[in-house]
């Protein structure tokens, strides 16, 4: 079943249309990977997806479990399940690891939080994902490593269990331990009702994963779409022959 479905999109940044046409549809159980030379359009597509309004949709459609969701705004995306990692993650003095994602629970779900069991079920995620449960009593992301702050994410994603994970160039910047935690988390995190789309312009997050399709995006557009073996011919000979 269809899980994301866009038709036709064109997105402006400003003045300037940055997607020209995208087509996309990616179904419950799969992982998609987008892959494309620098302003191609890859983040505008992940934040178009999303819901933020510095991209305006100029025609086409997004419909996300056979809604269309062109007009909704962000946290109400959010609640239908559509999540997304950052490439550089914010930081939140203040505000601890806890009580944001408990909030972020709550918000989502719009039911209050078991405290006992979800205190319970962040441990063990923290543990899996190797991160120290000290970390859930500081502030989110402050004076957290660029591994840390990506590892934070995850964590996340494990709690707020969305129906789409979109990961923008998550592993940009990892270590090969890191990359493989992060890559980790989504095998814990995927199963046969949801979908990842990860973002990247490396091969190494890709390793440990079952990848579905992979789609090259070349100014604005879907120009190819292959399993995985496409991603391992773009990391030997680039984005030349697509250029032209």
């Amino acid at each position: 079943m269809s899980l994301l479905e866009i038709k036709d999109l064109h997105t402006n940044a400003g003045e300037k249309e940055i997607l020209k046409g995208l087509n996309l549809t990616i179904n419950k159980g799969e992982i998609h990977v987008i892959m494309g030379p620098n302003g191609a359009g890859k983040s505008t597509l992940a934040n178009t997806i999303l819901g933020n309004p510095q991209y305006k949709i100029t025609q086409g459609e997004i419909d996300f479990e056979g809604e269309n969701i062109n007009n909704l705004r962000t946290d109400e995306r959010a609640k239908r399940g559509i999540f997304m990692s950052f490439q550089s993650p914010e930081e939140i003095p203040g505000i601890s690891v806890t009580n944001f994602l408990k909030t972020a629970k709550t918000s989502v779900t719009g039911e209050p939080v078991k405290i006992f069991a979800f205190k319970k079920e962040l441990e063990e995620n923290m543990k899996k994902l190797g991160i120290d449960p000290s970390y859930s009593l500081r502030d989110l992301n402050v004076g957290f490593s660029g591994g840390e702050k990506k590892k934070n994410e995850i964590l996340q994603l494990l709690t707020l269990k969305p129906k789409l994970a979109i990961l923008d160039e998550t592993d940009s910047g990892l270590d090969v331990d890191a990359v493989k935690i992060v890559s980790k988390g989504i095998n814990l995190f995927k199963n046969n009702e949801n979908s990842v789309l990860i973002i990247t312009h490396s091969t190494k997050i890709l390793n440990d994963l079952h990848v579905d399709k992979v789609h090259i995006l070349v100014n604005g557009k879907i120009i190819k779409t292959g399993d995985g073996m496409l991603a391992d011919e773009i990391e030997s000979e680039g984005y030349a022959k697509y250029l032209l």
